[in-house]
C-alpha cells in the first residue's frame, strides 16, 4: 500500500520499519524492490510472536494482502478460531442440559426411559436376549447406548454428559480442537439424540449434529493447535458451512411464506412475542409496540430469510454484509425471546462469512501475524506433507458426501408440500430445516394443582384447597416475571407449550408427570420451580387449561405486578389420585415412583 510515498507490506508494521522507510522515500513503482529490501531487515515472529528469525522465509505478500484488502482469496485460520470457540460453547450448554435433565427426563425413573424405548426398538429389530444390537438396529438408530446394560443407563446418560462437558469446554479453553474431539462430541450427541425421544424432538438438535459432523473435518486429525502446520481451513468445510446457513433461513423463510396466512399479510408479529414458547421479559414489551412496526418487523423477517441468504454466493463484500444481516437477526431473535440454544447455533455457520481480512480488525497481533505467516508458507510451498494430500483427498470425498445428500434436501425446499426440520439419513449430516410456519393466535397453558383434600365428591366442591405447581419457565403464576435463560433450555417447559395445543391422550408422559407429582417423587420436583407440597404430597392431582395474555403495560394490572391475566377455559386432565393411576403405571411398563 503506498501512502505519501511510503511504501508499507502490513497493516501492523513495526514503528521502527516505518520510520526506515519514512526516510527513504521511494515511489509507488519501487515498492516491490523497497519490500525486498526490507525482508532483508525484519523477519517473520516465531510461533509465541517472540524472538525474530534471519531464517524467516520470504514471502509475497499474498497473506497480508487478504487480510487487508477487500479482495476473494483471503484466509481463514483466525475465522476457525473463533469458530471452534463457539461450537465449544454450544456444545457446553447442550451436555449441561443433559447433565441436569437427562435422568428425570430418560432415566430408569424418568417420564421417558430409556430403557423402555431400547426395548422397543429391540422387539422392533427382532434382536435375541444376548444381542446388543445388529447393524439394521444401529444405522437406523446411532447410538452408544446399545451397549449399555439395563441396569446400569442412568450412569452412562451421565457418563455421557460429563464427556461432552469436558471435551467441549477444552475447545472453549483452548479456541482449537482436532477430527478426534469433535467426532467424539458428534458421537456423544448422536448417543442422546438418537434415544431422547419427545425430549429430544426440536429441529436444533439435528442442526447441532450436521455442524458438528462438518466441524470433524475442519481441524487436522490429530494436531490441537490454533495454527496447525499445513493445515489451512479446508474449502469445503467453509463452504459446507455456508450451505448450512443458506439451508436454514431460506428453509426457515419459504417455511412461512407456504405457511399462515398471517406471514403474508404481514400480521404475524402481532401475535408472535405472547404467543411463542417461552417469552422473556423483552418480549412483554415488543408485544405492545405499534402495529406498523411489527409489519415492518414481518417484512424485515422475509428480507432476511428470503433475499440475504443469496449473499452468501455472492462475492466477498456481499457475502460479509449477509454474515453481518444474519448474525444481527440473530441476536435480536435471542434477546427477544427463550429459543434454546437455537439462535446461538445459528450463528456459527454465518462465521464463515468473515475471512481473515475482517478478523484481522478485532484479533490481537499475534494471534494476525500468526496467520499471515502459515498463509504465506502454505501459498508458497513447494514440498507438501503426504497429510496434506490426503485431507485434499478427504476434502473431495466431503465434497461429495454432501452433495449427495444434499439432493432431497433441495428437492425439499423446492416443494410446495415442504417438510421442516427433517432428516433424510439417519445420521443427520445434511437436514432440512424451519421455523414458526405457522403462529398460533391465542396462548393457552397447561397448569398443574394438587389438593391434600381426601375426597371430591359433589358435596366438596367449592371446599378444597388447590395450590398450583409452578415450572422453571414457562407462564403460571401471572405476577413472576417472564424468565431469562437462552442459551440454556429447559425440554419439560417446552414440551408443556405442545401439550397445550392437544390432550393429555397424545401425551401419555403428562399422566405419568402427575403421577410423580402425586409421591412428590424428588426427579420431577427438581424439573420444577415450586412444589406446594414439600411436606406431605397430595392426595389428588389435576390439571386446568387456561387462556393467557399480556396485561397493558402501564395498565392497572400491571401496576398490581402482574404480567399475564388469564382466564380458565376448561379441564385438561381430571382429578385423579395414587390408586387410579397405579394401572395407568402397570400398563405402561413405568415403575411406580415409592416401589
Amino acid at each position: 500500500i503506498s501512502v505519501a510515498g511510503t511504501c508499507c507490506t502490513t497493516m501492523h508494521e513495526e514503528k521502527a520499519s516505518c520510520e526506515l522507510r519514512q526516510r527513504k522515500p521511494i515511489s509507488e513503482s519501487s515498492c516491490d524492490g523497497d519490500r525486498s529490501e526490507l525482508s532483508q531487515q525484519q523477519s517473520v515472529r516465531d510461533d509465541g510472536g517472540g524472538a525474530l528469525s534471519k531464517d524467516a522465509p520470504k514471502t509475497s505478500g499474498r497473506g497480508w494482502g487478504c487480510l487487508v484488502s477487500w479482495e476473494e482469496g483471503c484466509s481463514y485460520w483466525l475465522t476457525r478460531i473463533v469458530f471452534v470457540r463457539s461450537l465449544g460453547f454450544v456444545y457446553f450448554v447442550a451436555f449441561l442440559v443433559a447433565l441436569n435433565q437427562n435422568k428425570p427426563l430418560l432415566g430408569s425413573n424418568g417420564l421417558l426411559p430409556v430403557s423402555l424405548y431400547l426395548q422397543q426398538l429391540r422387539r422392533h429389530f427382532h434382536l435375541s436376549a444376548n444381542a446388543s444390537t445388529s447393524t439394521e438396529a444401529f444405522t437406523a438408530v446411532p447410538t452408544v447406548l446399545w451397549w449399555v446394560g439395563e441396569g446400569h443407563l442412568d450412569q452412562a446418560l451421565d457418563a455421557v454428559a460429563i464427556a461432552g462437558l469436558g471435551l467441549s469446554g477444552l475447545l472453549v479453553l483452548l479456541g482449537s480442537g482436532n477430527s478426534v474431539v469433535f467426532f467424539l462430541l458428534w458421537v456423544l450427541y448422536h448417543s442422546l439424540v438418537n434415544v431422547g425421544q419427545r425430549w429430544y424432538s426440536f429441529g436444533w438438535e439435528s442442526q447441532l449434529l450436521e455442524t458438528g459432523f462438518l466441524a470433524i473435518f475442519l481441524c487436522p486429525v490429530l494436531s490441537v493447535g490454533r495454527f496447525p502446520k499445513h493445515s489451512p481451513t479446508p474449502w469445503v468445510v467453509v463452504w459446507g458451512y455456508r450451505w448450512l446457513l443458506f439451508r436454514i433461513m431460506l428453509g426457515a423463510g419459504l417455511i412461512k411464506i407456504r405457511g399462515d396466512q398471517c406471514w403474508r399479510d404481514l400480521t404475524c408479529m402481532d401475535y408472535h412475542y405472547e404467543t411463542q414458547p417461552v417469552p422473556n421479559p423483552l418480549s412483554y414489551y415488543l408485544h405492545q409496540t405499534p402495529q406498523l412496526l411489527h409489519k415492518m418487523e414481518t417484512a424485515g423477517n422475509h428480507f432476511v430469510e428470503l433475499v440475504v441468504p443469496f449473499f452468501l454466493l455472492l462475492p466477498r463484500p456481499f457475502r460479509i454484509l449477509g454474515g453481518l444481516l444474519q448474525v444481527v437477526f440473530q441476536v435480536v431473535i435471542i434477546v427477544s425471546g427463550n429459543l434454546s440454544f437455537l439462535n446461538w447455533l445459528t450463528i456459527l455457520p454465518a462465521i464463515f462469512c468473515f475471512d481473515d481480512g475482517f478478523l484481522a480488525h478485532f484479533m490481537p497481533r499475534n494471534s494476525t501475524d500468526k496467520a499471515t505467516r502459515l498463509q504465506r508458507q502454505a501459498e508458497e510451498a513447494v514440498k507438501r506433507p503426504v497429510g496434506y494430500y490426503i485431507r485434499q483427498v478427504s476434502n473431495v470425498c466431503l465434497a461429495v458426501l454432501l452433495a449427495r445428500l444434499s439432493v432431497p434436501v433441495v428437492q425439499n425446499l423446492l416443494s410446495s408440500r415442504q417438510l421442516m426440520n427433517t432428516s433424510f439419513d439417519s445420521f443427520k449430516i445434511v437436514n432440512t430445516y424451519g421455523a414458526f410456519g405457522s403462529i398460533t393466535r391465542t396462548r393457552t397453558e397447561v397448569v398443574f394443582e394438587g389438593t391434600l383434600a381426601t375426597s371430591l365428591g359433589p358435596q366438596d366442591e367449592g371446599r378444597v384447597k388447590w395450590e398450583e405447581f409452578e415450572f422453571k419457565c414457562k407462564p403460571g403464576n401471572v405476577t413472576r416475571r417472564p424468565c431469562v435463560i437462552s442459551p440454556y433450555h429447559y425440554r419439560l417447559d417446552w414440551l408443556m407449550w405442545f401439550a397445550a395445543f392437544q390432550d393429555y391422550q397424545h401425551n401419555p408422559w403428562l399422566v405419568h408427570l402427575a403421577g410423580k407429582m402425586l409421591v412428590g417423587d424428588p426427579s420431577v420436583t427438581s424439573l420444577l420451580a415450586h412444589n406446594p407440597f414439600q411436606k406431605q404430597p397430595p392426595n389428588y392431582i389435576r390439571a386446568l387449561h387456561y387462556r393467557y395474555q399480556y396485561t397493558e403495560a402501564g395498565g392497572t394490572e400491571a401496576r398490581r405486578g402482574q404480567w399475564w391475566k388469564r382466564r380458565k377455559v376448561g379441564v385438561y386432565l381430571p382429578p385423579v389420585s395414587a390408586g387410579q393411576l397405579r394401572p395407568v403405571f402397570e400398563s405402561q411398563g413405568w415403575k411406580w415412583p415409592t416401589d
